[in-house]
């Protein structure tokens, strides 16, 4: 008879084959991430995307409601505008009125399935403890933090892709009325030379706000002579995350020292363009302390920095403006957090991904005004200086669009 003799031998894997397997796991896993980062992402694009059209849609109805465009630069005024840091909330007569600065997004609010909130801003609201009680219809300046409708963040009003939360920002906005290719007449700070109450500067304003939007101003669909389809009514904007990026806050310097002025921005779109840090040129070089007048701070405010753009620099280039912000004007470039572009909202409704390497033309030439000349393509009634990207912010400049966006 055989007898079988036991194999007393351990079975099991050796060190070495081990690591193998987590070797190759850790292999599939690196190949695997970036797939899913980019599927998440792609997501993401999918639903900022569905939010601008949901602010076209809403665009749309308050024009058929209403026969316009929602205001941008609209609510109460009984007094001059100030200057915003000069302001104070705690006197109870400068908290009386918004001073015209509420956003064209407020207007569209019952429109976004927000009417609750609509009706806190359009009807008197009690301000417990506070002064003035109730806060008048319409509400106070958007920059009160104690008015609790500017404050809200409203999802629709936000891109996923955008991390950005919290103080210093209030109700923060990914999506911002587009005012043509000129910042010239595009400031909130309203004085009888500067709102088109008289003849000369109401002539300035017709000859540099070409966009779908104008500040204070009532625009319709009618107006769009160039085609809905080939005006951009509104662009992306990422909200600034205190990091230095230059699409998001300007530098503390000031553009050229005396050279500070509006008309310095009229005249050189690129005119920070020497403080962007050569090493990093996504940021600036130097300190950024204004940190509660940044981009996409406050849904409900039309100043520039916080709920406008502009088609005069390519997506995703910086923002230009004198650091002190006393007037709110900046070059306001579309920016966003997607790879190689941002959203635009079309006048008809549609939804464009713009890619950074879009024909800008010559960036450095001056914007289109009243006293512009043609030598240097920025005479009043010029096709827009700054290529196909240009053209598409105007709303009546006669260019032609000749390819598929």
């Amino acid at each position: 008879m055989r007898t079988q003799i036991p194999n007393n031998r351990a079975t099991g894997f050796t060190l070495v084959e081990l690591l193998v397997v987590i070797a190759i796991i850790g292999v599939l896993v690196g190949l695997l991430l970036p797939a899913v980062q980019a599927a998440r992402e792609a997501a993401r694009r999918m639903s900022c995307s569905n939010n601008f059209k949901q602010i076209g849609l809403a665009i749309h109805n308050y024009h058929s409601a209403y026969n316009q465009l929602p205001t941008h630069g609209s609510g109460t005024d009984g007094r001059v505008r100030q200057p915003q840091p000069e302001r104070s909330a705690h006197h109870a007569d400068e908290l009386m009125d918004n001073n015209n600065v509420l956003s064209m997004l407020v207007g569209i609010m019952p429109f976004m399935e927000q009417q609750s909130l609509w009706e806190q801003i359009s009807n008197p609201l009690a301000n417990p403890g506070g002064t003035p009680n109730p806060w008048s219809p319409m509400g106070p300046s958007p920059g009160t933090i104690d008015y609790t409708p500017w404050v809200t963040n409203i999802p629709a009003l936000r891109c996923p892709s955008d991390p950005g939360t919290g103080l210093p920002g209030l109700g923060r906005t990914n999506y911002a009325a587009c005012l043509g290719d000129s910042t010239w007449f595009s400031t909130v700070y309203r004085h009888s030379d500067y709102d088109g109450s008289d003849q000369t500067s109401a002539e300035h304003l017709r000859a540099a706000q070409r966009g779908l939007f104008v500040l204070f101003h009532t625009t319709r669909f009618r107006g769009c002579s160039d085609g809905l389809s080939n005006t951009i009514a509104m662009g992306e904007i990422i909200s600034y995350l205190g990091d230095n990026d230059t699409r998001g806050s300007v530098p503390n310097d000031d553009l050229g020292g005396n050279n500070a002025t509006l008309e310095a921005l009229r005249d050189n779109p690129l005119a920070c363009r020497s403080w962007i840090n050569p090493e990093s040129p996504r940021f600036w070089s130097g300190t950024v302390d204004r940190s509660a007048f940044c981009r996409g701070f406050r849904w409900a405010d039309a100043s520039s920095v916080f709920s406008s753009s502009m088609t005069i620099l390519p997506p995703n280039a910086e923002i230009c403006g004198g650091h002190n912000f006393d007037d709110t004007t900046i070059t306001a470039t579309m920016s966003s957090q997607h790879q190689g572009g941002c959203h635009v909202l079309m006048g008809d409704g549609a939804v464009k991904f713009i890619t950074d390497s879009i024909d800008a033309g010559n960036s450095s030439n001056g914007n289109v005004w009243l006293e512009g000349t043609a030598a240097n393509n920025n005479k009043a009634g010029s096709k827009s200086p700054y290529g196909l990207w240009g053209a598409l912010g105007t709303r009546a400049s006669k260019e032609t669009i000749e390819a598929e966006l």
